[in-house]
């Protein structure tokens, strides 16, 4: 039997446009499990907060999900999803994730998903490829959980692959090419997860950064957590990364480093969004 009839096929193609000062969603398309919710305005009719729904529950091998996302000029939108992500372990073929962005002349998008929880003997692979205007300015991260450590269940076999590319006039301005093995000497090796289960990126591209604001942001880390972080200044913008065993540790520094980033570049209030709280 070809274990192919079985796997999902998703879609989602989202465009946001400004009109008068609010963002709207002015297109929607889906094909399930991808949906969204319809959008809320929670600071204002500026920024439109979307969250997307997989309504499956989880992503298994065979799976191929695509999402496209377009803000037009002026749009300001925040995405995020509706609960962590879960891959569930393989059935001999790889489960799939494309996401497409375009940002127009002085757009910013927010792309903040919750966490991915990767089962044991997963295989899979998220493609993200970003497409910026001169002025335009995109924020995102994105927060792995490798094992259901809950379980006692680590990343020892399968296989993880995660590419972003972000572009400004056919020019890379970042480009992140992630890989793990699912193996025990990876875990646990210095140069692989050196035990720990939770890896994380944040990344801001748009402005000019100063050294200040990435010394305020480097201050921001407790230097008692056995965790391991770095901050680094790019031409246009900033990386975070993240490697431990705390979900709630790098979520909570994650969103500081979001909500300092609003009230210096963005001139935004502290809207964390309402599913983040259930």
């Amino acid at each position: 039997m070809d274990k192919s009839l079985n796997s999902w096929h998703g879609k989602l193609h989202l465009t946001y446009g400004s009109h008068g000062g609010k963002t709207q969603l002015v297109s929607s398309q889906n094909q399930a499990p991808l949906k969204v919710q319809r959008p809320f305005y929670p600071e204002g009719e500026a920024v439109c907060h979307s969250i997307i729904l997989h309504t499956a529950g989880g992503v298994v091998g065979g799976d191929r999900l695509s999402t496209n996302i377009h803000l037009q000029p002026q749009s300001q939108v925040l995405l995020t999803t509706a609960a962590a992500s879960k891959i569930y372990k393989s059935n001999g073929l790889q489960a799939r994730q494309d996401v497409t962005i375009h940002i127009d002349s002085h757009a910013c998008l927010e792309y903040l998903p919750q966490e991915t929880i990767v089962f044991n003997s997963a295989n899979y692979r998220q493609d993200v490829r970003i497409h910026l205007a001169v002025d335009a300015s995109f924020l995102g991260w994105e927060i792995t959980r490798f094992g259901r450590t809950a379980r006692n269940e680590q990343f020892i076999q399968g296989e993880w692959r995660n590419y972003t590319e972000i572009w400004r006039d056919n020019q890379p301005l970042w480009i992140d090419r992630q890989y793990l093995p699912g193996d025990m000497a990876v875990f646990h090796s210095p140069h692989g997860l050196n035990s720990q289960a939770i890896a994380g990126s944040f990344i801001y591209l748009g402005k000019q950064i100063s050294p200040q604001l990435i010394t305020q942001i480097r201050q921001m880390w407790g230097e008692n957590s056995p965790s391991a972080v770095g901050v680094t200044a790019l031409e246009h913008g900033f990386l975070c990364r993240y490697r431990g065993n705390s979900t709630s540790e790098v979520r909570n520094w994650f969103i500081s480093v979001w909500q300092l980033l609003r009230q210096s570049i963005g001139n935004r209030g502290n809207c964390v969004p309402r599913v983040w709280q259930i």
